[in-house]
């Protein structure tokens, strides 16, 4: 494993990579010997970030067979960084570069095998393996758990509270989510995240004064270590993420696991990999208006929950557990075949 996907808190790819350590070295401790961003000689090389030095290892005759993930395409990064435009094209096309380089490419949404395409990269080395989330980490708390924490956060009990997390930016919708506070005044609205790029974020100035005076309804809270996430989880009534652009994003994932129900924008991306667990809406008022129909209708919010249950089972770590093992061991094979294992 080569990786700096855990340098940097609150992005999704450091949980996905922290996921998936944690599967390797306890549910597949006993088929797979794993190194962390060490040089030695090795069969498989799974780089899950595209540092420079990365690539410039990617060379070596030691790698074996080189397997790349897609966290991320140029086109994703739009909203989210911003750089100036010969940097920017520069850096766009280091992306490509580096998923070029490897022998075979991992995507979390099968959607995303055409769109690589598009950029030049064949999509017959291109796998879909979905992320997942660890019962473990993210699971249902009792009632008492529940308002313990509510109380902490001097949340009434009875208070119907929206919960959405992520780096505070334009991609991510944050500026939908404080109008629907707005909107929304007699719920409590929480967003757990921050700045993870610093200045270089999109809309950096008009996000921190938003941050910095939020409407009276909306708590920004920075961001949350995962080990306290499952608490705010947990006393959410709603999980709303109004992003733009997505990947996978390991926050719906983790709602899923704690039985939330799950409002999101309407996207294509979505319909690929969890269509029919999660309510949807297209643009602010049908956001809203998804919103005021959960607090008003109990019996649509039990059903979402519901919902939320069976898909967490679907991205479960038993299930991606087998799936890993199996992909593993293809391209250990494949590389014999091919001679890039010694």
């Amino acid at each position: 494993m080569f990786s700096q996907a855990d340098s940097v808190q609150g992005q999704g790819v450091g949980s996905a990579y922290n996921e998936l350590m944690r599967l390797l070295r306890t549910r597949l401790v006993e088929d797979f010997y794993v190194t962390v961003n060490r040089y030695g000689q090795s069969d498989l090389t799974h780089y899950h970030t595209i540092n420079p030095t990365y690539f410039a290892n990617s060379f070596s005759p030691n790698r074996g067979r080189k397997i790349g993930y897609v966290h991320f395409l140029p086109e994703t990064l739009e909203g989210s960084i911003k750089l100036p435009a010969t940097a920017k094209k520069v850096f766009y096309k280091y992306v490509i570069d580096f998923y070029n380089r490897m022998d075979q490419i991992v995507v979390v949404n099968p959607i995303f095998i055409d769109k690589l395409a598009k950029h030049g990269i064949n999509p017959d080395k291109v796998k879909y393996i979905p992320n997942f989330v660890a019962k473990s980490e993210f699971y249902e708390q009792t009632q008492e758990e529940k308002n313990s924490f509510r109380r902490k956060l001097d949340i009434d009990l009875n208070k119907f509270v929206v919960f959405g997390d992520g780096q505070v930016q334009e991609r991510k919708g944050v500026d939908d989510f404080a109008k629907l506070a707005i909107a929304n005044p007699d719920i409590q609205f929480i967003w757990a995240g921050g700045f993870s790029f610093g200045k270089i974020t999109d809309g950096y100035d008009h996000f921190k004064k938003l941050v910095d005076n939020p409407p009276a309804n909306l708590k920004f809270t920075g961001i949350v270590n995962r080990d306290e996430l499952v608490n705010y989880l947990n006393i959410a009534d709603l999980f709303l993420l109004p992003s733009y652009d997505e990947l996978f994003p390991m926050s719906v994932l983790e709602a899923f696991s704690c039985n939330t129900p799950v409002l999101l924008r309407d996207l294509e991306l979505y319909k690929a990999i969890i269509d029919g667990y999660y309510l949807e809406g297209r643009d602010f008022d049908e956001l809203n208006e998804k919103v005021k129909l959960v607090k008003n209708n109990p019996g649509v919010l039990s059903k979402y929950k519901t919902l939320s249950e069976k898909a967490s089972l679907e991205y479960s770590e038993d299930h991606l557990a087998e799936i890993w093992k199996k992909f593993y061991n293809e391209q250990y094979e494949i590389g014999k075949k091919l001679g890039q294992i010694k």
